[in-house]
């Protein structure tokens, strides 16, 4: 599944962060664990249901300038994909975004 990018991820039911002040960045899912760092963190903590898909991309691409735009795109749209997948994350579509998009088809 290929996130759309008006979409806003969020952690899905019984999956958390754990807190910031601790050393390791741990995902919590159900029957797992994930261990966080550098983009993969930074991509987690703007899952809170308000950014969209392609707010996160855009900003990462400019917090990772160096590397290659589209590079960042594909690895984030494939990574949201796995969480996904595994039930760590859920997306929701604001109405009125596909409200219009159905309008115009």
């Amino acid at each position: 599944m290929i996130p759309e990018f008006n979409s806003r991820p969020c952690l899905a039911l019984g999956c958390r962060l754990n807190e910031r002040n601790q050393h390791l960045r741990v995902l919590h899912m159900p029957e797992h664990a994930l261990r966080l760092n550098g983009p993969s963190l930074e991509i987690i903590e703007r899952c809170d249901g308000q950014h969209t898909v392609q707010q996160i991309i855009l900003e990462l691409q400019k917090l990772y300038s160096k590397a290659e735009p589209q590079q960042i795109e594909k690895d984030i749209l494939g990574y949201l994909a796995q969480l996904h997948d595994r039930r760590a994350l859920d997306f929701s579509v604001e109405l009125a975004a596909y409200d219009a998009e159905t309008r115009n088809e």
